[in-house]
């Protein structure tokens, strides 16, 4: 028998609640429950911890044929103290998912207790025999607690992630974080998936399907991605906290902004780019809405489907702000159309050539925002209220390099580029005038999305008066800005050291806030957080064109508490990988 009818099983097992589906759907009236067996066909997750309760994520694909669409599927969940899970489980609940939400479903589990680890598993409400793996995952202290108690005294660990292209790479970063590190918290900046099907390398990693446009293309994604071991294994051993980027590049597409993206919009020119002819708006939509299927990240409020932009206070030790600098009321940015670029390397020079001189015009409009009125205020408030309430840290997550990055002095070529704070230089301006004047102490940015490594002091860019290069006063902050875990370098695909290093040299000489610059490897990083320093540790793939963990720290960053500047000698002076600013530094 492949339903079961409800109203001849005892009720009390079901909960005929309003399942809160992302569109929202009822199946309250339903008269049958699928009984034909399901398969949890990519592991569990978890994310977006708070200090008593946490999300709880996994997918119920039921076998043979399946359900039609007006009959749903019943998942029950047990959380333990102990991976062994024994006895009593401390909570349990079920739920209904269906066809409509792609058989995803999501738990938040309550009333747990502050700044605990957690094992979860799912089950088949109508033959509880059939299980998941177990997953692991974890809350936040209680936003009063104090620092030096935070994750019971210890450093507190989270890794940190972007841009992640499945047919360029096998996904071992996230590999390396879950079996080498003691990483309690991930931590994505982006690109989680990519919307394009071009950029395969030969390792036999070809996505399917085409480039995305439908709510079919984007959960066919999502479901080959998460078919990483390494990936499915992240999820499965510790909780995320997630923001994309540019509902945009790439979780919808390709440099996006509040009313187009490098090849759509909403004219009749702009929707025939897409494969399918579907408008901006459209496969906007689409997108956002896989997104919240696939990854436990919450709805920050009903009323606004789009806003990502959310923070976590983790006891007195920081505030988490993840920010949304790519798609929420964005203004235009570099749409790459007409335009033509060429990247020509060599050890001492880099020609690049771009055609985008309308949008690199508007760079210096005083008015110009990447986050919106309504998030910029609202990311000015949390970091004094952040400050007020006594946390030591400010800990940013966003998605772009923060600091200028001028190559031979000029702005808009490739490096930076146009959607980057350098193209909305106004903006970047007024964030660190806030954390000067109002005197906040101990603000890290954390950015990814340009496929490299970036490390910086935080200052206005070029004030050489205020700020010292060489020994970092005057400085407001730092920036750990991370590599991508396959995406190409941008200093060019597959380019050795050798080859990326003079490029890198050319950019730490050029920026004086910038202190270390790396192009060649794919990686993380980890922060290692407590109420004295922050510790920064990256970590360099050694090869991503087979699945393995083989990958080597290529340099270490240390910040003091109340210094808002990198420790000198930064790096203490050596690193494995790229070029650091000459060391010829002085402690401080």
């Amino acid at each position: 028998m492949r339903h079961i009818r409800r109203q001849n099983t005892d009720a009390a097992p079901f909960t005929d609640e309003h399942y809160p589906t992302f569109y929202g759907s009822d199946f309250s009236n339903t008269p049958f429950v699928w009984n034909g067996g399901i398969n949890f066909t990519h592991g569990v997750a978890s994310g977006d911890p708070l200090d008593t309760s946490v999300l709880i994520w996994t997918r119920a694909f039921p076998l043979g044929a399946g359900p039609d669409q007006s009959v749903p599927v019943c998942v029950q969940y047990k959380v333990f103290t102990s991976p062994a899970l024994p006895g009593k489980p401390i909570d349990s609940a079920q739920a209904f998912t269906s066809w409509d939400v792609d058989f995803t479903v999501k738990f938040e589990v309550s009333n747990l207790k502050p700044d605990t680890q957690y094992f979860y598993v799912f089950s088949d409400c109508t033959n509880p025999k059939t299980i998941s793996v177990v997953g692991k995952t974890r809350t936040l202290p209680s936003p009063d607690t104090p620092a030096a108690l935070v994750n019971g005294g210890k450093p507190l660990t989270m890794a940190v992630f972007s841009c992640s292209q499945f047919q360029t790479g096998w996904f071992n970063a996230y590999g390396v974080a879950a079996h080498n590190t003691s990483a309690e918290l991930f931590v994505h900046l982006g690109d989680y998936i990519y919307e394009n099907v071009d950029g395969a390398l030969p390792i036999g990693r070809d996505v399917m399907g085409r480039e995305l446009a439908t709510i079919h293309d984007y959960r066919q994604r999502y479901n080959q991605y998460r078919t990483d071991t390494s990936l499915l294994f992240a999820h499965q051993n510790a909780p995320w906290i997630t923001v994309w980027v540019r509902i945009d590049d790439h979780e919808v597409a390709d440099n996006a902004w509040k009313a187009g993206t490098t090849d759509s919009n909403d004219t009749a020119a702009g929707c025939s780019f897409s494969p399918s002819g579907a408008c901006f708006t459209d496969r906007k939509l689409a997108a956002v809405r896989a997104y919240h299927e696939w990854l436990p990240v919450r709805q920050v409020t009903q009323f606004d489907q789009l806003r990502i932009w959310r923070n976590f206070q983790i006891g007195k030790l920081l505030d988490l702000t993840m920010l949304d600098t790519r798609q929420y009321d964005r203004d235009v940015t570099d749409v790459s159309f007409p335009a033509f670029q060429s990247y020509v390397y060599s050890s001492h020079f880099v020609t690049i050539l771009t055609t985008r001189a309308v949008v690199g015009s508007l760079a210096t409009v005083a008015n110009r925002s990447l986050m919106g009125a309504a998030q910029e205020k609202w990311f000015a408030e949390t970091l004094t209220q952040s400050q007020e309430r006594g946390a030591v840290w400010r800990v940013v997550g966003q998605q772009i390099v923060f600091t200028q990055l001028l190559l031979g002095g000029a702005f808009g070529s490739g490096f930076p580029k146009q959607d980057d704070w350098d193209g909305y230089r106004a903006n970047r301006q007024r964030v660190l005038d806030h954390l000067y004047s109002n005197k906040i102490s101990n603000t890290i940015i954390l950015s990814g999305d340009s496929h490299a490594n970036w490390v910086s002091d935080l200052a206005h860019p070029n004030d050489t008066t205020t700020y010292n290069p060489l020994t970092g006063q005057g400085a407001i902050g730092v920036e750990f800005a991370g590599t991508a875990v396959t995406s190409p370098s941008a200093f060019g695909v597959g380019a050795p050291p050798a080859a990326t290093d003079p490029i890198s040299a050319l950019f730490v000489a050029g920026n004086p806030d910038l202190q270390w610059s790396e192009g060649s490897f794919r990686g993380f990083f980890t922060l290692s957080i407590d109420s004295k320093e922050v510790n920064a540790t990256y970590y360099a793939m050694s090869d991503i064109s087979t699945p393995n963990l083989n990958a080597f720290v290529s340099a270490v960053f240390n910040v003091k508490s109340g210094k808002n500047q990198l420790s000198r000698p930064v790096a203490g002076g050596k690193v494995a990988a790229g070029v650091l600013k000459p060391t010829n530094l002085t402690s401080t």
